[in-house]
């Protein structure tokens, strides 16, 4: 724990609580399947965390279906000078995001219920993450047009990733993303790396 401890910094006391209140209510909220408690740093914390290095330190950031808050309360909890939006359109999940929120103090998360495409046209974010969302043909008709020009999509993905930029080539071009690429992302020793794609909408 004390690599964690010191992985997480100053983030550490509100993953911590974070970490507990999945442990607590997680799977009897439909947040957390029963296997998945004992791997909650290394699955599902330490994974989020893992997408953090690709986004901006301020500004605005957009996760979507962000369900449990993975990665958006992690992100929100290591990034304090960014806001960060979490969008869900579950009303059972956006509640329990609004205790999170309000139990760790995160003063820059706020959460907006609804789909990705109800919020095109109403703000333009400097960075839009997700976490088995959906593909990425599907997920970046819902993220790019939330996106501003020059603003990046980072999802975290798993080991499709590059065919997923393929499948998705058309939708790609049609925001100027044409710079995607596949990323490794670590966090600690003996952590599996996390696949993270990252691309530009440019236009």
């Amino acid at each position: 724990m004390g690599a964690v401890r010191t992985y997480f910094g100053s983030a550490f006391a509100a993953v911590a609580e974070f970490h507990e209140m999945l442990m607590k209510h997680g799977e009897e909220r439909g947040l957390i399947g029963p296997r998945e408690l004992d791997r909650l740093w290394t699955r599902h914390l330490l994974n989020s965390a893992a997408v953090v290095p690709f986004l901006p330190a301020s500004g605005s950031i957009v996760d979507l279906g962000s369900g449990a808050g993975l990665p958006g309360i992690v992100v929100a909890a290591m990034l304090p000078e960014a806001q960060v939006v979490l969008i869900e359109p579950m009303e059972r999940r956006c509640t329990w995001l609004s205790e999170v929120i309000e139990r760790l103090g995160l003063e820059n998360a706020e959460v907006r219920r609804g789909r990705a495409e109800e919020f095109h046209g109403a703000f333009e974010a400097d960075a839009v993450t997700a976490r088995a969302v959906a593909a990425l043909d599907k997920l970046g008709r819902w993220a790019f047009p939330l996106l501003e020009r020059g603003g990046v999509l980072v999802a975290l993905k798993g080991r499709s990733a590059a065919d997923e930029i393929e499948t998705a080539t058309k939708v790609l071009r049609r925001y100027g993303a044409t710079d995607a690429e596949v990323l490794a992302a670590g966090t600690l020793p003996g952590v599996p790396t996390t696949t993270v794609v990252r691309a530009t909408r440019t236009r």
